[in-house]
């Protein structure tokens, strides 16, 4: 066999990926991307003798060398306990030779939901003493101590003082990584930049302006500094009809399509009321957005919400806009549910997968966590958006209540099956820079960063889901996207783990008023200097034009199925036994090498007929 045939490439890194496979047990470790440190990190690691590299800014609070992991598949396992600013990390230690790998634990602790004491000085039993955790990653973490002299106690302290830094006057892990940083490359905040992504999408042109009215969020705090709206629409008018919407979050523009100019706009519920109050401004507005595209006489609302349940925001000033009022307008209600019942469908997928798994109630208990139904429902509201505007030529108005969950949600999906772009590294990272971060969905409130209130209302999975859909749109269309399933794996551990400062905070306002640019690393900058990881071998990057399609999948409870790579992940019965991303590395070096031959031998045939 020639020594460049590429399939002997790929045998010798698949015995490669077996041994190194081999050394290591995966069965309690943390996923890769949340522990990965710098070259850096790895020396200084080793200077302090520690079995994991630390990262920048990270330090030593609490070690214990005498506590039990209770392990839900492997029972219990003794072992040493390190607790750091950032991290849990527990290792087994051998207790005879010829031990199984050692059973390893890596969890940041932005993480962890809530800690609690188990048992106290006078409980009986085996490992009836100690602490467990409730982590957001869809598992639980159970430490059995020692009764002497309180053993729990520092670990429970440091653990609710670094795992819950806001709760006790501290600040988040981001700002103390970012001040002692050394890492190098491309500065991942300047991915977006509002005015250049604007340009990229034709903005401005005769029908759509820029505009900085609220360069210092004063006429919408939750809203970004840069915004697109209809060239009539002059400064003064926008501030009369920010007053009839919600929060003020008026529709602005979130995506156009180049050719017939059907655009995509968001806002938040007109504030109609029970009594069906009425705003000029608000109506002429959009009979702008409508005019704007000259493929259509028809503008369509697509609200999020059930209709019972924009029916009882009118109860609380809210509501929907009524085609009585809003002329050419046509509504529709894409029933997709609030923050508490998806809050309260995770949990029970949680239930489901962790820590056993009933094989004979396993079907059956999924459908009744509704989890699927609900993914279902958002991507079926996507294609409904996509529909109207790629083969309507429609304009299209997306809203829930506040305009920042189901919104988000529905718009950023919609875009990205529309725009190829943002099926691309870049494009992707724009998208939720974009249509999340700048436009106000309430990261600190809906994840609970560094606040030990694990009960507040105001959590929910909202952008969980979204990564959900992109996740199953990629099962539907395998060769359209970019990047593998490991970089949306890596962004949900990253939307805990409090390392970066992408996630951090509610507003663009907050960001700048926290100055997080410059205070913390933004997680594209991390993702970007090793991008080999996280690169889908199926894209046709060497087909020119291949990629550059709408995708329409299938919404239906047939297609629709769990991510079984995220939410089972922890028990490795579910666990596939090859990595991912190994077998995506091998696959990598197998296209280099058939591209670089299919190179040589039309180089050959050229040379051959000149």
């Amino acid at each position: 066999m020639d020594s460049k045939d590429p399939l002997l490439v790929v045998t010798v890194l698949q015995e490669k990926a077996a041994s190194k496979n081999a050394s290591t047990n995966s069965l309690d470790t943390d996923s890769k991307s949340s522990s990965t440190g710098s070259k850096h990190d790895a020396e200084l690691s080793s200077s302090r003798d520690t079995p994991f590299a630390y990262l920048d800014g990270e330090e030593d609070q609490d070690q214990k060398n005498d506590v039990t992991y209770v392990c839900p598949y492997r029972g219990p396992t003794y072992g040493a306990l390190t607790i750091t600013n950032y991290r849990l990390y527990f290792r087994s230690l051998p207790l005879r030779d010829h031990e199984p790998p050692p059973v390893i634990l890596d969890v940041p602790l932005g993480v962890i939901a809530r800690v609690e004491k188990i048992g106290g000085a006078t409980s009986r039993g085996e490992n009836s003493y100690g602490i467990e955790i409730f982590c957001k990653d869809m598992r639980n973490l159970r430490f059995a101590h020692k009764q002497q002299n309180h053993s729990r106690r520092t670990v429970f302290e440091k653990l609710q003082s670094y795992a819950f830094p806001l709760s006790y006057s501290g600040r988040l892990f981001a700002f103390a990584h970012a001040v002692n940083s050394t890492q190098v490359g491309e500065n991942g905040w300047a991915v977006y930049e509002p005015l250049a992504e604007l340009r990229r999408l034709g903005v401005p042109n005769d029908m759509w302006r820029a505009t900085k009215i609220n360069e210092n969020y004063a006429v919408c705090d939750s809203y970004p500094a840069v915004w697109a709206v209809p060239k009539v629409a002059s400064d003064d008018f926008l501030r009369r009809v920010a007053l009839f919407r919600s929060r003020c979050r008026l529709p602005v523009l979130s995506w156009i399509h180049q050719k017939s100019q059907a655009a995509i706009t968001r806002c938040s519920q007109p504030l109609v009321g029970v009594g069906g109050k009425r705003s000029a401004d608000d109506e002429l507005f959009l009979n702008y957005i409508m005019e704007a595209n000259a493929q259509s006489d028809k503008l369509a609302i697509m609200d999020a919400r059930p209709s019972a349940n924009a029916i009882a925001n009118k109860a609380k000033g809210g509501g929907y806009e009524s085609e009585e009022a809003y002329k050419s307008v046509e509504i529709h209600f894409l029933d997709i549910h609030n923050i508490h019942v998806m809050r309260e469908s995770l949990r029970k997928v949680k239930e489901v997968c962790y820590p056993t798994i009933d094989d004979s109630k396993w079907l059956s208990s999924i459908d009744n966590s509704l989890w699927l139904k609900h993914i279902k429902c958002i991507v079926a509201g996507a294609v409904r958006i996509v529909d109207k505007v790629e083969t309507m030529s429609t304009s299209v108005v997306v809203h829930c209540s506040d305009g920042w969950d189901r919104t988000a949600q529905l718009t950023a999906l919609a875009m990205l099956l529309l725009d190829p772009y943002y099926r691309t590294f870049r494009g992707f990272e724009v998208l939720i820079e974009k249509e999340w971060s700048s436009f106000g969905h309430k990261f600190q409130q809906r994840i609970g960063h560094g606040d030990n209130r694990h009960s507040d209302a105001d959590r929910s999975p909202v952008f969980l889901q979204f990564i959900d859909c992109v996740w199953q749109v990629s099962q539907q269309f395998p060769n359209a996207f970019e990047f593998n399933e490991h970089l949306l794996i890596t962004i949900i551990d990253h939307l805990y783990s409090c390392r970066f400062g992408t996630f951090l905070c509610n507003t663009e306002s907050e960001r700048v008023a926290e100055d997080m640019k410059h205070k913390t690393i933004s997680l594209w900058t991390f993702i970007n200097s090793s991008m080999d990881q996280y690169l889908n071998p199926l894209y046709p990057s060497f087909t020119q034009g291949a990629h550059q399609t709408v995708l329409r999948p299938i919404a239906s409870m047939r297609i629709i199925k769990l991510w079984k790579g995220l939410y089972c992940r922890w028990n490795p019965s579910m666990r596939p036994q090859n990595k991912i991303y190994n077998r995506t590395r091998e696959l990598l070096v197998l296209q280099e090498q058939l591209v670089k031959q299919v190179s040589e031998k039309r180089m050959k045939a050229n040379t051959r007929q000149a």
